[in-house]
């Protein structure tokens, strides 16, 4: 874990909360569905991730400098104590194992009952503007059991990469209840529709509602100038049917 340190603003209490770590994925699910919780929920910054392999930059929000990996954390309106780590990058290789283990060993400590990584999916011919279907698993028997009471559809066989699925090894190895949250999402543009759906599944396992109304919106904007584009780009295509440039 020496490549990576995590530095605390202020003392939290989040004995039996719930940490989500939001790490760039497919269709910027994960990214999203994080900012969106930590406006929604009212979060205030407590934390950060460092490290020398980070990206060498500073995110201006609001004239205050801003680490590109920080932590929220907060209470819910039913009392859930909530912390959501928020990446503007995604990490490279090298650094996705210390990462897990920061993450993972600060919720052991704060007495955290719950670790949830959202992402998002590629599904074969995803259509658009359809709503999304959004799936879970759990690290341990208790955290599955959780999503079965939910009725949220566990995803049963694949692959997941990245910072959710090394966290869904050690929250096994160490018998922590982690849970990832896959959303069908499109791997070309951020996918609002598929974070939404990520953030519905998290709401129903904090037992909170959660307005998520205005990333359907986002969505149908920019499936709506993505067609314009797509349109515009016909007449000039005649090899790649007509889907441009920007497809690849």
């Amino acid at each position: 874990m020496g490549d990576v340190e995590l530095i605390e603003f202020e003392k939290v209490d989040l004995r039996g909360g719930t940490v989500i770590a939001g790490f760039p994925s497919i269709g910027l699910v994960s990214t999203i569905a994080a900012n969106y919780l930590i406006d929604t929920l009212g979060l205030k910054e407590v934390g950060a991730l460092n490290s020398k392999y980070f990206p060498a930059l500073s995110v201006v929000h609001s004239a205050e400098p801003l680490s590109p990996v920080r932590i929220y954390a907060g209470s819910t309106v039913n009392g859930q104590k909530v912390a959501v780590f928020v990446s503007e990058f995604r990490p490279k290789p090298n650094l996705i194992e210390p990462i897990a283990d920061v993450i993972l060993k600060w919720a052991i400590e704060k007495g955290c009952k719950y670790l949830i990584s959202p992402e998002g999916m590629v599904v074969e011919g995803k259509e658009e503007g359809k709503r999304e279907s959004a799936y879970a698993i759990g690290s341990t028997e208790e955290a599955r059991n959780l999503l079965i009471s939910q009725g949220i559809a566990q995803f049963k066989n694949g692959i997941i990469a990245g910072v959710s699925g090394v966290l869904l090894n050690k929250g096994k190895q160490e018998r922590f209840n982690v849970i990832s949250i896959l959303a069908e999402a499109h791997p070309n543009y951020p996918d609002a529709r598929a974070a939404a759906a990520a953030i519905e599944v998290i709401a129903m396992l904090l037992g909170i509602e959660i307005n998520v109304a205005p990333l359907y919106e986002e969505a149908e904007r920019i499936e709506r100038k993505l067609y314009l584009l797509h349109k515009q780009a016909k007449p000039v295509v005649t090899s790649d049917q007509g889907l441009g440039p920007m497809y690849g």
